[in-house]
């Protein structure tokens, strides 16, 4: 199943069984408002103030993780391309004879870099993990290579470098795939239908009999909260997106050409 139509079922899912929980909690709040005494009401409070609380706090805690995440994986976008970058400006310290065919494969594995992320969505990006982890073992031969050519300073300074832009790529690649753990997606969406009862049920044992605007505002604005902090967490699948940062790659390919 598709991202965007996992986004348009859990947008209708959420709000759906967010109202329905609405409408149920008012129904039981009116059949209990001519029954329930002062105190049991008092307690009854304390009880939802100790859950919307919760629910306060889990939100607090997933968005904050998920804007986390979202920074990492911008930063580390911004450390390829520096990794890149420096490497490719060491292949001056190598033998000129060895440099422009060096350069040739670092403008191909650049392209492909990019072309992993541009098609994250798409059945051949496995193929482009290939040529890109392909071209990494070329460059590391060609420069080990040329290495031996230099002069001994000289892998110093190209070595590490090297390991960076390398190392790097592993650091992205689990980063991509680190979310919000199911579970406690599972737990927040539990809460927010949890909460949507006792809204309800506080609505219902009101003497307010006209709620239709409150059940919607409530309603909407966790079930966009509740989608906001999923989609945070897939910043090159959703509405909010982390490709603006691609340009940092894109700029030093237009740099090497």
């Amino acid at each position: 199943m598709s991202f965007n139509t996992t986004s348009i079922l859990l947008l209708i899912g959420v709000f759906t069984g967010m109202l329905l929980s609405l409408i149920i909690g008012q129904r039981l709040g009116r059949r209990e408002m001519d029954v329930g005494t002062d105190s049991g009401r008092i307690q009854l409070t304390a009880v939802e103030a100790a859950i919307f609380g919760l629910m306060g706090l889990m939100v607090a805690f997933t968005f904050s993780g998920a804007a986390q995440r979202y920074e990492m994986r911008r930063q580390l976008v911004v450390d390829e391309a520096n990794a890149i970058g420096t490497s490719y400006l060491r292949i001056d310290l190598l033998p000129a004879t060895r440099q422009a065919a060096l350069r040739e494969k670092y403008r191909q594995y650049l392209e492909a870099r990019l072309a992993v992320y541009r098609t994250d969505l798409d059945s051949s990006n496995k193929s482009h993990e290939a040529i890109a982890t392909n071209l990494q073992r070329a460059i590391w031969a060609s420069t080990v290579a040329a290495l031996a050519e230099a002069p001994p300073h000289a892998s110093i300074i190209v070595v590490p470098a090297l390991n960076e832009m390398i190392d790097v790529t592993t650091r992205r690649a689990i980063a991509a795939v680190t979310h919000t753990p199911k579970l406690i997606m599972a737990m927040l969406l539990t809460l927010g239908l949890v909460c949507s009862l006792l809204a309800g049920y506080v609505i219902g044992s009101s003497h307010t009999r006209h709620a239709g605007f409150h059940w919607l505002a409530f309603a909407f604005m966790m079930t966009i909260t509740i989608y906001v902090i999923y989609d945070l967490d897939y910043p090159r699948y959703g509405a909010i997106q982390i490709d603006f940062a691609d340009r940092a790659l894109t700029d030093l390919l237009a740099d090497m050409k």
